[in-house]
């Protein structure tokens, strides 16, 4: 007997839609279980070279000296070195950097706990001109971090109605567990016109949708993937007070080990790192994510013969990307006075297809040291092959040249690096000692 249509279409049209809801209801649970088998994936990006390289390589006029501050600030806020990260700030701002270079202090000097210095900043802004809404959400952040939570749910409430007000009351909606609350001021600020707060937003909501796929969920469990979505946000102090309930009640919770070392290294807590992350290493000791961390640890501390032991454990176990891992022993290693290990990882680093100018500019440098002129030499050439409107390539041929006795050659390479950026003060310093 054949069946009518009017059965077969709308069964059909079912069956497709519960096909569709199955294949998606799987993406999600595996999307969150590949999150919650590599908590720090979300740093990963931040490593990558191809930002770097957007970052170091893009055209720029030298002498806008606030955005090449900016630049090389960005690099470093990218990479988690916020002290660096701030003296190039405070640069941009002192080269008339304006309100952007001063956003950027603030956000540096709140990642590195330097209150005084927020609100110093916070007062230049004001007198800058910037709008009220950027300096409310400042304003309560200082005092959520300073736990003064009724003085910061005081300055919100006083706020015009922004996304800036709904962040900070779904930061402090959090930090009190009032989830309800936090779910509700996030969707204003996600349907707002903030794109850097929306992004936020988006990234503490999912922390919540990721919970919701597990129904026998723990609240520490809830409290981590918040913790984590606040680390991601660039909220480290809000989320370490959220970690220490979980180590401290849990503690083989690996996880949340992890993410309480990593916010403890970016807030410049590295003793209380380092022993947040021998924590999770005693729990899982292949994991590369814990290995590259710890060694950060070690670096911090001055510790560089077991920072390296652990960045080439994390490199040999696949820690991507390979060549910040290379950069960091190459760091440690001149660091702790081995020239010789340094330029081996500046030498590997140079050979890849991304190689960036800083790259370069480790080899060479290393090379000079160690008196490997002639090396120099044709690293520097290749150099202003690769980068030949960047004035430091030409400085560094230049150099190499000085030091292999090319002294015409040399002469010609400052010229090219000052008709690029006439404002090189350090080319000026080599050409006089080059006619004298």
């Amino acid at each position: 007997m054949k069946i009518p249509a009017r059965i077969i279409v709308p069964i059909a049209l079912a069956a497709f839609l519960a096909g569709v809801l199955v294949v998606f209801l799987w993406w999600q649970i595996s999307q969150s279980t590949a999150l919650l088998s590599d908590p720090l994936s979300f740093l990963k990006p931040n490593l990558n070279t191809n930002i770097t390289t957007t970052i170091t390589d893009a055209p720029i006029d030298p002498r806008d000296k606030a955005l090449v501050y900016l630049r090389q600030g960005d690099l470093l806020a990218l990479r988690g070195e916020w002290k660096e990260a701030q003296e190039k700030y405070k640069d941009a701002v002192k080269a008339n950097g304006g309100l952007p270079a001063l956003r950027k202090l603030a956000r540096a000097q709140l990642q590195r706990r330097d209150i005084s210095g927020v609100r110093s900043t916070l007062d230049k802004m004001r007198s800058a001109g910037a709008r009220p809404e950027d300096l409310l959400l400042l304003e309560s952040i200082v005092s959520l971090r300073a736990g003064e939570l009724i003085k910061a749910q005081q300055i919100l409430e006083n706020g015009t109605d922004s996304p800036q007000k709904h962040y900070g009351l779904a930061l402090l909606a959090i930090i009190q567990g009032n989830h309800d609350i936090a779910q509700a001021e996030l969707a204003q600020v996600i349907n707002g016109w903030e794109p850097v707060l929306r992004s936020y937003s988006r990234t503490l909501q999912a922390a919540y949708d990721e919970f919701m796929l597990f129904p026998e969920g723990s609240n520490l469990h809830l409290i981590t993937l918040l913790a984590r979505a606040l680390a991601q946000s660039q909220e480290c102090e809000l989320a370490l007070p959220l970690l220490v309930q979980v180590t401290t009640s849990n503690d083989d919770y690996r996880d949340a080990w992890i993410v309480q070392g990593y916010c403890e290294l970016i807030t410049e807590r590295s003793q209380d790192a380092l022993a947040s992350l021998e924590q999770a290493y005693n729990l899982d000791p292949q994991k590369p994510e814990v290995q590259y961390f710890l060694a950060r640890a070690y670096a911090d501390l001055a510790q560089h013969e077991n920072a390296i032991t652990f960045f080439e454990y994390a490199l040999a176990n696949g820690f991507e990307p390979e060549s910040e891992i290379r950069r960091l022993i190459a760091k440690s290693a001149l660091e702790n006075g081995n020239a010789a290990v340094a330029l081996a990882q500046y030498e590997a680093l140079t050979q890849m297809e991304d190689a960036t100018f800083e790259m370069f500019d480790g080899y060479i440098t290393a090379s000079l040291a160690l008196g490997n002129h002639e090396e120099a030499f044709i690293k520097a050439t290749e150099a202003t092959a690769l980068w030949p409107q960047d004035a430091r390539a030409w400085e560094l041929l230049g150099w190499a040249c000085m030091e292999t006795n090319r002294t015409d050659e040399a002469r010609e390479a400052f010229g090219k690096a000052l008709i690029i950026n006439p404002n090189m003060k350090s080319v000026e310093e080599k050409l006089e000692e080059l006619e004298n």
